[in-house]
């Protein structure tokens, strides 16, 4: 346990709640330290080749992401990524990219911040290395050390990762993405925000309140 108090984010980039969310994570960065758990929901096995039926199946989850949260989905991502039969989603990579920012210089969250925008809003192809490397670009890190720490953070070590964020779900009872888990002296709180979803200016009063009592 720890005695600072820690909000623990557990994720998918290609979680579209999770990108729905992202305000919230923003909100919650400038009153506690929050630290980033990749669940790899289409890692491995679950990797998915986009098709049709794919498209029907998320496009209506979009929408109401949008409606509910104010976030943008871009047109080149309904219409352009969604129809890319091509194009494959794998967390794996992303969650990768994640950690290689982390490790470099601590900004895994401002990583998952642009690659969400790009995947969503721009309908890059998030799972390829291209992208990820022109994405490191675009928030100031060096290409070739990042280059480096994403050839370290991928494969086994990011496997690794995926399954100690799963262990800590089940520890938590955390069922999906994205969860929130409060930890704080010696307790460890499963938080529901969703009651946040599109205020998200109101967030930080209620996590001061919250670590308060």
């Amino acid at each position: 346990m720890v005695s600072t108090p820690v909000l623990h984010y557990i994720y998918d980039p290609l979680c579209g709640w999770c990108y729905g969310a992202a305000p919230l994570v923003a909100a919650a960065r400038a009153i506690v330290t929050v630290r980033p758990h990749g669940g790899g929901m289409m890692a491995g096995a679950g990797r998915q080749a986009v098709t049709p039926q794919l498209r029907d199946y998320v496009m209506p989850h979009d929408h109401r992401i949008a409606a509910l949260t104010g976030q943008v989905f871009g047109d080149v991502y309904f219409d352009g990524l969604l129809r890319d039969t091509s194009a494959v989603f794998d967390s794996e990579p992303p969650i990768a990219a994640m950690l290689a920012a982390e490790q470099l210089a601590g900004r895994g969250l401002d990583m998952l911040d642009r690659l969400q925008v790009a995947h969503y809003v721009e309908g890059r192809r998030i799972a390829e290395t291209p992208c990820l490397l022109t994405v490191t670009a675009e928030i100031g890190l060096d290409s070739a050390a990042f280059a480096a720490a994403l050839a370290e953070q991928s494969g086994n070590a990011v496997r690794r990762h995926i399954r100690e964020t799963r262990q800590f779900m089940r520890q938590i009872g955390a069922s999906g993405f994205p969860s929130f888990v409060l930890e704080s002296d010696d307790s460890r709180r499963l938080l529901d925000l969703s009651a946040f979803l599109g205020r998200p200016e109101a967030l930080p009063d209620w996590l001061r309140t919250t670590l308060s009592t």
